[in-house]
């Protein structure tokens, strides 16, 4: 479970994690479900990537997503990328398909 390590992931992980882990989850952490192939999610990487640089205490863990993905589907994750902010294991936000760094850092800032 390598994803779960503190600041930015730069890889999707394939199922690097189970739901009853992230259930489990202490604290604060975003999750973010897309794919390396995915022209939305490479738009959106730096945008990501800059804005969680700004929040090491952030756990950022990337999930690759598609069909028959237990945890895309447990999320009701339909675009890519899809982030999800946790808290103690429990979903309190989401962004779906952000493009510019100001939406990463409004969804983090609302959520903190």
């Amino acid at each position: 479970m390598n994803n779960t390590q503190f600041g930015f992931n730069p890889d999707y992980e394939e199922e690097a994690i189970t739901l009853d882990q992230l259930n489990k989850l202490p604290g604060n952490a975003i999750l973010e479900f897309g794919t390396a192939w995915c022209g939305h999610c490479q738009a959106a990487s730096s945008a990501i990537k800059e804005v969680l640089s700004e929040h090491p205490e952030l756990p950022h863990i990337k999930i690759a997503d598609g069909k028959g993905k237990v945890l895309g589907r447990a999320f009701k994750v339909k675009l890519w990328p899809t982030l999800i902010y946790l808290h103690d294991g429990t979903e309190v936000a989401r962004l779906v398909r952000p493009l510019q760094s100001n939406e990463v850092r409004d969804f983090i800032s609302k959520t903190a």
